[in-house]
């Protein structure tokens, strides 16, 4: 992929997983490749997990560690931890304030716990070296305390174009102010590995898009 290519479509957020994914058995996930919030530089860390000793974990595990398309950003939501873990803990409803999450089903019942499995679709645009396609991702929760962070990771599956595991883990702060929510996510996967950089760009672009939608939904919320 091509830097045009990064430049049509770095508003989209086209896999998160998930893993985390962009989630992904997460991803999808999701969910900051330098040791700086937001600076868009990877990590090239090859340890196991958690990959760094500054790498966001929940209930002692992180992103996979080996990855070599992995992202991490930051932000102060200014409203209650309620709300905040509300919306992002409420995946059925994550059409109604996320605009590429096309559709959403829960695999299982009640509350969002470890175990719990989801399944949701986003679009992804042509480019030089694959189609139009809508990818699937499929969702796994691995690790949840309430109010305090989540992790899921799993595949998302397209016609061309797939990601094989994405790992994403997001943590929820409070502070002066506010909570600070942090989110860290990689990708795995021939396809993706084949152009590190526009991967690792695109996964940016997804996580940075996901995390504005989340704060303006959650500071708009009544």
């Amino acid at each position: 992929m091509s830097n045009p290519q990064i430049r049509r479509r770095a508003g989209r957020r086209t896999a998160l997983f998930l893993i985390p994914l962009a989630a992904a058995v997460a991803l999808a996930a999701v969910a900051a490749c330098g040791s700086d919030a937001g600076n868009g530089d990877p990590r090239q860390e090859t340890t196991a997990e958690p990959a760094h000793p500054d790498s966001l974990t929940c209930g002692g595990a992180g992103i996979d560690g080996a990855a070599r398309i992995r992202y991490r950003t930051e932000a102060l939501i200014k409203a209650p931890l309620s709300t905040i873990w509300e919306l992002h803990t409420d995946v059925e409803r994550w059409p109604a304030w996320q605009q590429p999450v096309t559709s959403m089903k829960r695999l299982d019942q009640g509350p969002l716990r470890e175990g719990s499995q989801f399944q949701w679709t986003t679009p992804a645009p042509a480019t030089a070296t694959t189609p139009a396609t809508t990818l699937v991702i499929t969702s796994s929760v691995q690790q949840l305390q309430r109010n305090n962070c989540i992790r899921w990771s799993g595949p998302a599956i397209g016609d061309g174009l797939g990601i094989d595991n994405g790992v994403h883990v997001w943590t929820f702060t409070e502070v002066a102010g506010g909570v600070l929510v942090r989110t860290e996510e990689n990708w795995t996967g021939e396809q993706v590995e084949a152009d590190i950089p526009t991967s690792t760009a695109f996964l940016g672009a997804g996580l940075e898009a996901w995390l504005r939608d989340l704060k303006a939904t959650a500071e708009a919320h009544p």
